[in-house]
């Protein structure tokens, strides 16, 4: 776990690029996307689908937006209630959280897997590839035995980012949804 945490405080901010494939429970391809993020520790992240939708999922101290540009719809939750940590929020997260949360080993690549200790957080397995203070890729093992993996591209480890950049103002005309727990 320290060792991880460690690589994790090196990050402070970073933005990029993602391409991601999610795998059914047979372990077939069962779709793609691409897109943008960011995330500026502690707290903060954004990750942006741009094919073959278009969705926004931001998270500031407050609440965890999600914006689905085709459907106009807008989901907000607050952060303290949100009893399931997303793989972003887990990077951006912090340590005393981490270390309550998850066990932590190294796999036969030498990634960190995060295995939650008990509760529902969302997924499994958590793995991550870091090189240095940068996120290589990620791979997650959800609920339903579904893969997601993820590879990091065009990574900026000091695009300038502030807690304003996570700011998210829904649009006039999204349908809203507002969970209050």
């Amino acid at each position: 776990m320290d060792e991880l945490l460690t690589a994790l405080e090196a990050i402070d901010q970073l933005q990029g690029e993602f391409q991601q494939i999610q795998y059914d429970q047979d372990d077939r391809p069962a779709g793609k996307a691409s897109g943008q993020f960011k995330l500026l520790r502690p707290g903060y992240f954004a990750w942006e689908i741009s094919s073959p939708d278009s969705q926004l999922i931001i998270a500031n101290r407050e609440y965890l937006w999600h914006f689905d540009r085709d459907l106009e719809t807008v989901t907000r939750r607050p952060v303290a209630d949100t009893e399931a940590m997303t793989p972003l929020q887990v990077l951006g997260g912090d340590a005393s959280a981490l270390r309550r949360d998850y066990t932590v080993e190294r796999d036969q690549r030498d990634r960190f897997v995060l295995i939650p200790r008990d509760g529902d957080p969302g997924f499994l397995r958590l793995a991550l590839e870091l090189d240095g203070a940068l996120i290589r890729g990620m791979e997650v093992l959800d609920n339903l035995r579904q893969r997601v993996v993820i590879e990091f591209s065009a990574l900026d480890p000091t695009p300038g980012l502030s807690a304003a950049d996570f700011d998210f103002t829904p649009p006039p005309d999204a349908d809203l949804f507002y969970h209050e727990q």
